[in-house]
């Protein structure tokens, strides 16, 4: 903020080793013209990379599948499954076509899936050019077998994911979040997982950590991680390479690879 700049009368950029820059730095780090960058773009590749898996575990229903072969201990009946488990040709949804979910459809793309974008801020031809289709939110959760969420949490973003948007998922469908728990109607989506309407993996909810006797808890359909899917152990190593050559590139006047504009911070995570 202005106060901690004024002890820092020569600072001229800040290169932040992990994402999101909301909450260091202040408008008067550009009202003085200081440069921001972020390591925001190495971090999005892990939380992409644990996305892909989730999608294909979830089509696949390895979760579920091993949770009852180990109650059963039988082969048979898990191989004679229908039509509805397998990554080929199903349809996956993203939500925000963020750094995150930008690199998510990237990832997606050697595989089988027709996947679909819901983003206000991309047309239709820049969807074309990434390789998905643009839709309205309620044909995305309709017309999806996973959902994924990348949307930053926002005022305009709390409780986005709403009961209506749920209620529209087809029954086994799976919502992906791995962005900020806020943005799904958590309420909402509890009574859908316990109803076994659809299923969900939860890298993020709201609270961060659920209270002890929360019924996601205790209920199959939902698999919750510890936000864990952006950069852990050696991941992080990818964070400091890349603010060092943010560095770099800066000392020797090319400015940084990775900036963080002004204009663009009420939309960012």
């Amino acid at each position: 903020d202005a106060a901690a700049l004024a002890a820092a009368p020569g600072l001229r950029a800040v290169a932040h080793t992990a994402g999101t820059v909301r909450h260091h730095v202040t408008d008067a780090c550009w009202e003085r013209g200081i440069e921001v960058s972020s390591a925001a773009a190495a971090n999005a590749l892990p939380v992409a990379e644990y996305t892909l898996a989730m999608i294909l575990l979830a089509n696949k229903r390895v979760l579920e599948t091993a949770r009852g072969y180990r109650a059963s201990r039988a082969r048979a009946e898990w191989l004679a499954r229908g039509p509805e488990v397998g990554n080929y040709r199903r349809t996956v949804g993203i939500l925000s076509a963020s750094l995150i979910g930008r690199r998510v459809i990237e990832l997606l793309r050697p595989h089988d899936l027709e996947v679909l974008l819901y983003d206000p801020y991309v047309e239709a031809e820049e969807a074309a050019a990434l390789g998905v289709r643009a839709v309205g939110l309620p044909e995305l959760f309709a017309a999806c077998d996973v959902v994924s969420v990348h949307t930053p949490l926002l005022p305009s973003t709390r409780g986005l994911v709403s009961r209506e948007l749920l209620a529209l998922m087809r029954p086994d469908a799976t919502l992906v979040n791995t962005a900020r728990g806020a943005v799904v109607d958590q309420g909402a989506l509890t009574d859908a997982v316990l109803a076994g309407r659809v299923r969900a993996v939860l890298d993020v909810t709201e609270p961060e950590v659920l209270p002890p006797g929360h019924p996601l808890w205790e209920c199959e359909n939902v698999l919750l991680t510890p936000h864990l899917a952006g950069s852990q152990g050696n991941e992080l190593r990818r964070l400091a390479d890349l603010t060092v050559s943010e560095v770099a590139r800066w000392a020797s006047g090319e400015g940084f690879a990775h900036p963080v504009r002004h204009e663009r911070l009420a939309f960012l995570a």
